[in-house]
């Protein structure tokens, strides 16, 4: 008697939460939702979608963790001082860009660059959970990792959406462009929203307990 065949079982489902045709009906974020207060526009983007369109497809997650960086005034930031190099270009420039910068030279990190004109401040994407594109992000992150760490932080975000150097600058407000954000269901009916110290900005003396990371509890 022939023993039966080995069930298979997946353990991380691939249900996507929305389809495409919800996802380009989300209007996307108009530049002058950026011009606006960094840490307003930080806890408005609780909720909101990161649309990522490649060859492979087309991958998208809802945001559940930012942090808030305040430019020149603030000692964790990448412009403090009035710093300006080839790096943080695109903080210098228009609202509603993207600055992806890469740390350790391992990872990168997706940034919203705000307010504009001349004010480099910008808002550090730090997690999201994905709602559609769930295959293509698993084989992006690899077997052996679970759903609900596939994009629990800045770089494992960036990977899972494929973003590299090469889209520092991008503008998120074109309906052309590969990567744009566009509005969601709102931090307000995502959950409640708790404020803590920003990750990882030790050196930055008392800046580094300022509550400028905004999470959905």
């Amino acid at each position: 008697m022939n023993p039966a065949p080995p069930v298979t079982q997946m353990t991380e489902p691939m249900d996507d939460l929305l389809t495409k045709s919800q996802l380009d009906a989300a209007p996307i974020l108009p530049r002058g939702f950026y011009q606006r207060p960094t840490l307003e526009v930080a806890g408005e983007l609780l909720g909101a979608l990161i649309v990522r369109r490649t060859d492979a497809g087309v991958v998208a997650v809802r945001i559940t963790e930012v942090e808030a960086y305040l430019g020149v005034a603030d000692p964790a930031c990448h412009t403090f001082g009035g710093r300006r190099s080839r790096r943080n270009e695109s903080m210098w420039g228009p609202a509603g860009h993207a600055y992806v910068y890469r740390i350790y030279g391992l990872h990168c990190c997706l940034n919203i660059v705000t307010v504009g004109d001349g004010t480099p401040e910008a808002v550090l994407i730090r997690g999201a959970t994905t709602v559609h594109g769930g295959g293509l992000v698993a084989d992006r992150r690899g077997p052996t990792v679970a759903r609900r760490s596939w994009t629990d932080g800045p770089g494992k975000l960036c990977r899972a959406l494929a973003v590299g150097l090469t889209d520092d600058g991008a503008d998120l407000c074109s309906a052309e462009g590969a990567l744009t954000v566009r509005r969601g269901a709102g931090a307000a009916t995502v959950g409640e929203v708790e404020r803590l110290p920003r990750v990882g900005v030790d050196y930055a003396g008392e800046a580094a307990d300022w509550p400028l990371r905004l999470r959905l509890k």
